[in-house]
């Protein structure tokens, strides 16, 4: 057994009870397909009109992201985990496995959403456990959920980078605003 499978072993094995793992798999469909990152950035635009073409940036991001990950499942075809004796606790939309996409939606909206002055702190836990619930249900390997943190980081980052000032963040440094004046 290598490391991913002892690893997701131990994940399938502690802390499990029925009302543990129902709660955990309702918890993670509103992940599914982006679902709660995007509805939080439709909020945002709906909410904040003034800034509502950033809200609708971000949110096209993640739906963006959402595709690049299929396309890398499609490509890579990693099956599911199957761990003798422990089956999935939930089922999935397809059979392919690698990169986790609850894990590259999450990891590309909480850094974008923060930008837009979303606290940092519910928007990481919120992404670190729709990450680690796909481990705990036993449809990802850790090495597909680190996959789709690190795709979700990259494509985050290379936003920033793209717009390092006010695009998704008000302006805030005088370097930003002689930037934008010019």
């Amino acid at each position: 057994m290598n490391l991913d499978e002892r690893l997701l072993r131990v994940a399938r094995t502690r802390g499990h009870s029925p009302g543990a793992e129902r709660a955990v798999a309702r918890f993670s469909r509103i992940g599914e397909h982006g679902g709660v990152w995007m509805a939080i950035g439709i909020a945002g635009a709906v909410l904040d009109p003034e800034r509502g073409d950033r809200w609708r940036r971000v949110t096209r991001t993640i739906a963006g992201t959402y595709a690049l990950n299929t396309t890398i499942k499609l490509l890579v075809r990693r099956p599911r985990p199957a761990l003798a004796g422990l089956p999935p606790l939930m089922g999935t939309t397809t059979r392919l496995s690698f990169p986790s996409a609850h894990a590259s939606t999450s990891f590309v909206a909480a850094p974008l959403l923060r930008r837009l002055g979303l606290p940092a702190g519910p928007l990481y836990a919120l992404a670190c456990g729709l990450s680690l619930s796909r481990l705990y249900l036993g449809v990802h390997y850790p090495s597909d959920v680190l996959a789709g943190a690190l795709l979700g980081s990259v494509v985050a980052g290379s936003v920033a980078i793209a717009y390092p000032c006010g695009r998704f963040r008000p302006l805030r440094h005088e370097t930003c605003r002689v930037l934008e004046e010019h």
